[in-house]
């Protein structure tokens, strides 16, 4: 069945949250990862917990607190106005927020597993060559981690495709707005379009299990195992 002017939107802009949600989770999830990996401070126990939340949490809690943070007499709402901003809720950065929030733990934790088994040698190595922290991350820490970002990367963005309860609360409904494809699927099954409602979830079921797939042939170990 052909995917209608509608689905169509909803997918693209599923693509494009989920695609900008996995740049911006990498860019800050490495460093976080990084210290959570490397710190003793009493306040990594916090962290990791934060970070994990949304696991256990569920997304429409979540999605709530989200909404009255974002909202216009929220603590986020309000200094995003007096920045020139506006409000998040029921917009595509308010989607970027959320989705960004949600996916953490699929990119910090198997980033940070990752890091630790790396183990202290290669860095002790690099500071006998009298390397700079920086120069030993990006030269040695990072190559030794590329397993952990292309598995971080997947999870994350595969995450973030699938997500409904979230985007619902904090994006809404709109067209070609914060329509994405989970809010579509619910939209063709509330109208009974099963038909059409098939041919999305259809494809995401595929898409997800040839990720999936291609993530477990290239990886030696479980890539679900470097989430806790």
């Amino acid at each position: 069945m052909a995917l209608s002017p509608e689905d169509l939107s909803a997918l693209w802009l599923t693509l494009k949250v989920a695609s900008l949600t996995t740049a911006i989770l990498l860019l800050i999830g490495t460093p976080l990862a990084w210290w959570l990996a490397c710190t003793s401070s009493k306040w990594k126990g916090f962290c990791s917990a934060l970070v994990a939340l949304p696991i256990v949490l569920p997304p429409s809690v979540l999605g709530f607190y989200l909404l009255i943070l974002m909202s216009p007499n929220g603590i986020v709402g309000k200094l995003t106005q007096q920045l020139g901003i506006g409000t998040l809720p029921f917009t595509f950065a308010g989607l970027v927020v959320a989705s960004v929030l949600y996916s953490m733990p699929f990119v910090v934790q198997p980033l940070q597993n990752t890091f630790s088994s790396i183990g202290n040698a290669p860095l002790e190595a690099a500071a006998t060559l009298r390397a700079s922290p920086l120069n030993t991350f990006f030269s040695v820490v990072m190559p030794l981690s590329r397993s952990g970002f292309l598995t971080a990367a997947i999870l994350g963005f595969t995450h973030t495709v699938g997500e409904f309860g979230v985007v619902l609360m904090v994006g809404g409904n709109i067209p070609d707005k914060t329509r994405v494809v989970s809010v579509q699927i619910y939209n063709h099954v509330e109208a009974l379009e099963y038909s059409a409602a098939h041919g999305l979830a259809g494809g995401l079921l595929v898409f997800s299990f040839v990720i999936l797939l291609l993530l477990y042939s290239t990886q030696k170990n479980n890539p679900m195992a470097q989430i806790k």
